[in-house]
């Protein structure tokens, strides 16, 4: 009894140091949990690893006690996890497939990447070329086409669409200030810290992070 508790608190230590922070970048690597049915996306975050401590304890068939400013995980015995895997084998067969993640998370890399280089070339008020603009949505396209190909469940579909959306929406937003850069029009260093589309761009972003590490399809509104 006292080896099973030191092991749960072990595994509580361990674990509760990997929460996932909201603003955390997606990497391409996911957490294998041995003995059980499904894996959760690995966040980093300067230079650490990071999963959310809510995925990890569905994946593992525990449950999770709030006691003022504590947090209790409790984790089933070797029995009781064999006895809810075919739940952990549903759970993740309705969820999002591992190939549309791998390439979900590449897209928006891309997007993401795409609105840095933007947002640099506003903050030092470089010009905005249509050849620019085109490598850009060039190399976005290209990959939400892949996440269409690896689209297999409901809720990668649904996922899909606000992924669409968002691309949409940078595409608007980098075509936006090609007209601005083209006209000569003076545009100030901070402008998109204003501007409401490029706000809705990173909300979305960030509801999208946490749909990938939850493996559950959520529409909060952030993508439309």
């Amino acid at each position: 009894m006292m080896r099973t508790a030191k092991r749960r608190q072990f595994v509580f230590a361990l674990f509760l140091s990997m929460v996932v922070l909201a603003l955390a970048v997606p990497s391409n690597r996911t957490l294998v949990l041995t003995g059980h049915s499904g894996e959760i996306p690995v966040i980093d975050l300067k230079g650490r690893s990071y999963i959310e401590i809510e995925a990890f304890t569905r994946l593992a068939g525990g449950s999770l006690r709030f006691k003022g400013n504590q947090i209790e995980l409790t984790l089933p015995s070797s029995a009781d996890a064999q006895a809810a895997s075919p739940t952990s084998t549903h759970s993740a067969a309705t969820g999002f497939s591992k190939d549309f993640v791998k390439a979900g998370i590449e897209a928006m890399s891309v997007i993401r990447e795409w609105r840095s280089a933007l947002k640099n070339a506003v903050q030092q008020s470089y010009p905005i070329t249509q050849e620019w603009a085109d490598h850009y949505r060039a190399l976005a396209q290209k990959s939400v086409g892949l996440v269409s190909l690896a689209a297999s469940t409901e809720s990668d579909q649904n996922a899909f669409r606000l992924l669409t959306n968002e691309f949409n929406n940078m595409n608007t937003l980098s075509e936006q200030y090609l007209k601005t850069s083209k006209s000569q029009t003076y545009v100030s260093p901070d402008a998109l810290n204003n501007d409401p589309l490029d706000q809705k761009i990173l909300n979305c972003a960030h509801s999208l992070v946490t749909m990938v590490t939850n493996n559950q399809f959520v529409d909060d509104g952030s993508c439309q």
